[in-house]
Parts: structure tokens; sequence; C-alpha cells
């Protein structure tokens, strides 16, 4: 009998059978919290060190571009092997990426570091929808994804804080170097659940033509984010050629119609992209405007972070609980609209004039928005897998919003480049203010959801 299977159904997700399960979960997304906001507090500090503020939107691109292939490759294996042996091969990856960054003495090794830590969070983010969608029915999965999104909110509340001070007394450093401690606790976690499963023989391991065309995706990613940076001789030809093998090839590794709205599958992966571009697009640069536009600390940065953060989760929890929203569609497209919004509040960051208090409220209305929509999208997608199927319709939707995000990135860091040097501030509004515009486009694909 598995998880699944049996009766009766708890209506929490922390009661047995699903309580080991639920912890383990909750770890991996503690883990997660933490590196994700820690290090998008302290990025100023190492820009600033390692002489690379030209290279800082590829710190943000090379993970994404990274985890691309690691997508490609952990879906089929999660769905031949069970997910426990895949979650445990990406934590190493993972940790041993962390460290690489934390240890590296120029922006190359840093970058290296990136690079290996995002194919290991690619893998734990595969493992993690399938331990979802095998381990839990239908009707408690909104919850788990509320549980998972809750478990950001500390790690939003003290991480940006505690990465301030780490990077401000003993070095930015040690803010990566920590973090294997936190991985070795979440694998701890991981192993007081039954994620155990017969091998499926009848399902396919990873085939070799789709990881070809994933490292052609990422390579492209990371050339368009190095051309961008306008230093390598013929560098519109590089971000060119680095763009159309990026969109040639990441096309052909997604279902029918993802980047032309076709009804279900399709229609979740393109509005679940785009309201990614809009919040990671100006996650990235808010930093920058209020470190280098509003003159705020590490630590204060950190904490505009966390209202995002704090509100991503009461999000999630609204949309698996609030009546007033059953309706999935509608749903998304109000935490759509709110991110816009949010993004839109955002841009006013960097200019001293404006009241503080409004970016941060935009930063947390966009926060909202962007937990209702999410947690629905993943409900959305996996009612969409066949059985035996969760591990492909993970990895697609988590393949399409690297691939998507990645790329918007890549390009951002192109047009940062050129202001880099002279008007790093107002290079950063306007990326936000492109980003809060992008948004406007998730609300085609969302009119398209067909809610299971």
């Amino acid at each position: 009998m598995t998880l699944v299977d049996a009766r009766p159904e708890p209506l929490s997700p922390w009661r047995r059978p699903y309580a080991a399960v639920t912890a383990g979960a909750f770890g991996l997304s503690f883990l997660f919290a933490f590196e994700a906001l820690a290090v998008a507090t302290v990025m100023p500090a190492v820009a600033r060190e390692l002489d690379g503020l030209a290279l800082y939107p590829v710190a943000f691109a090379a993970p994404l571009a990274a985890a691309v292939v690691a997508l490609v490759v952990a879906g089929p294996l999660a769905d031949r092997h069970g997910p426990s042996p895949v979650l445990h091969g990406g934590l190493v990856v993972f940790a041993a990426g962390v460290v690489l960054a934390g240890v590296a003495w120029s922006m190359p090794v840093f970058l290296l570091g990136r690079l290996v830590h995002g194919a290991g969070g690619g893998v734990i983010g595969v493992a993690l929808y399938v331990v979802v969608a095998e381990a839990y029915p239908a009707v408690l999965r909104p919850r788990v994804f509320a549980v998972l999104t809750a478990a950001w909110v500390l790690p939003a509340v003290v991480g940006p804080g505690i990465a301030a001070v780490v990077a401000d007394t003993v070095g930015w450093r040690w803010v990566f170097l920590a973090v294997p401690v936190l991985a070795a606790g979440a694998l701890a976690l991981v192993r007081q659940a039954d994620l155990s499963r017969p091998r499926r023989d009848d399902r396919p391991g990873p085939e070799r033509r789709r990881v070809l065309l994933a490292l052609g995706a990422a390579l492209g990613v990371v050339a368009v984010s190095v051309g961008g940076q306008r230093e390598a001789p013929g560098w519109p030809v590089l971000v060119a050629a680095g763009l159309a093998l990026s969109v040639a090839t990441g096309s052909r590794l997604l279902p029918r119609g993802a980047w032309t709205g076709g009804q279900g599958l399709p229609s979740v992966l393109g509005t679940r992209a785009v309201v990614g571009v809009t919040f990671h697009l100006a996650e990235v640069y808010l930093p920058l405007l209020l470190t280098l536009g509003r003159g705020l600390s590490l630590a204060g940065a950190g904490a505009v972070l966390t209202t995002g953060a704090v509100t991503w989760c009461l999000g999630a929890v609204l949309a698996s609980r609030w009546g007033r929203l059953a309706d999935e569609e509608r749903r998304v497209r109000i935490g759509a609209a709110l991110v816009v919004l949010g993004a839109g509040g955002a841009v006013l960051a960097g200019t001293p004039a404006v009241p503080l208090v409004l970016p941060v409220l935009g930063w947390a209305v966009a926060g909202l928005g962007i937990g209702m929509a999410y947690s629905t999208l993943s409900v959305l997608a996996l009612a969409t897998a066949a059985d035996g199927e969760a591990g492909a319709t993970s990895s697609a939707l988590q393949l399409n919003d690297h691939l998507v995000i990645s790329a918007v990135l890549a390009l951002g860091g192109v047009a940062f480049a050129g202001f880099a040097s002279g008007a790093p501030v107002l290079g950063a509004t306007v990326l936000v203010a492109a980003a809060a515009a992008v948004g406007l486009l998730a609300q085609v694909p969302a009119r398209r959801l067909q809610a299971p």
C-alpha cells in the first residue's frame, strides 16, 4: 500500500502517514530559502571584492542555465528509480557548488561554483515535485505546496540579516560555507521518510538527444551572459548566436505549445514562466537599487527582500485555504496582476525622494501575488501528469521556468552592462520597470488554463 492509497486521508500533511515526508520536504525547502536569500543579500559585496560588478547578472543566470541540463536528466531518473536517490545525489552536488563559490579567488571561479550548485538545485527541485505527486493525494497537494512555501518564512525573517552580519564581520565567504551544514540537516530529515519504491524498468532513462539539447540551451544562455558584458570582440554576434541556440534547442525540450499558449499544461508553463520572469528579474536588481540608490546597508536591503518572502508564504496559504479563491484560473490571474503591481512599486526603490515604505509595500504585494500564482500553477501541472510521469511533468514545468528566466536574466545582463560603470542605479531601475511590463503578458496564457 502506498501513502496515497492509505485511508482515511487526514486533513493535514503533518499527520501520519505523511508527517515524515512533509518534514523532509520542509527541510529541503528551508535549505533553498536560506541559500537564495543569503546569496541575494551578499552579492553586492561579492561583486565588489572579486571585482565583478559587470558579471553581477551572470551570477544569477549561471545556476539557472546549469539547472536546465540537470532537469532533463533528473526527471526520467526520478520516474525510473524514485525520488529518494535523486534527492541524495542532488544534495551532494548542491553542497559542492556552494563550497566552491565560498572559496572562490576570482569571479570566474565563483561563477563556476554557481554553475555546480545550480545543477544540484535543479535535481533537487524535480525530486521534490515527484515526492509531492507520489506521497500525497490530490486533495492535500495545495496544502503541501503551502508548507513548502512556509519553509521560506524563517529564513526570510532571519536569513538576510544573518547573511549581512556574517558578511560584515567574518566575510561573505562564510555565508556560502555554512550552507553544507544545513544540507546535512536536510538530508537527515529526508532519510526519515520512506520514499523507496520498486524500480520501474519500463520507464526510460535520460535520452541522449534531450541531454544534448539541454546542453545547447544552457550554453546558449551562458553565451548571452558572457557576450552581454560587452568585453569580448564581436560580442553582439555572441549574444545573438547564444539567444538563437537557447531558443532553438529549448523549444524542442518542452511540450508542444508551451511558448504559444496552448491549453492545459502549455498554458500552465507559459503563465508560470512570465510570472517568474517578472518577480525574479526585479529581485535581482532590487538590492542594487537599495544599496547604491538609497545607501542602505546589506542588512537593510535584506530586510526588504524578507517582506516579499513572507508574503509569498501568505499567498500560498491563501491559495490553499481561502474559499473565495477556489476558482484556480481566477486565482492565478489575480496573483499575476499583483506581481506586476508590486514590481511597479519596486521601481521606486532607487529614488531617495520617494518614501521607502512605498517600494517595500510594493515588494510585499509582489510576494503575495507570486505565492498565490506559483502554488496554484504547481498543483495544476501535477494534475495533468499521467501515472508514473510525475517526474517528466515536473521536469517540464521547472525546465521551462529555468530556460525562460535564465535567458531573460542574461539579456538583462546585456542591458545592465551598458550602465554598470557609469549609471548602475539607472540601469537597475530600467530593468525592474521592464520586468513589470513583461508581467502584463501573463494574463494571456492565464485565460487558457484548464482547471482539473
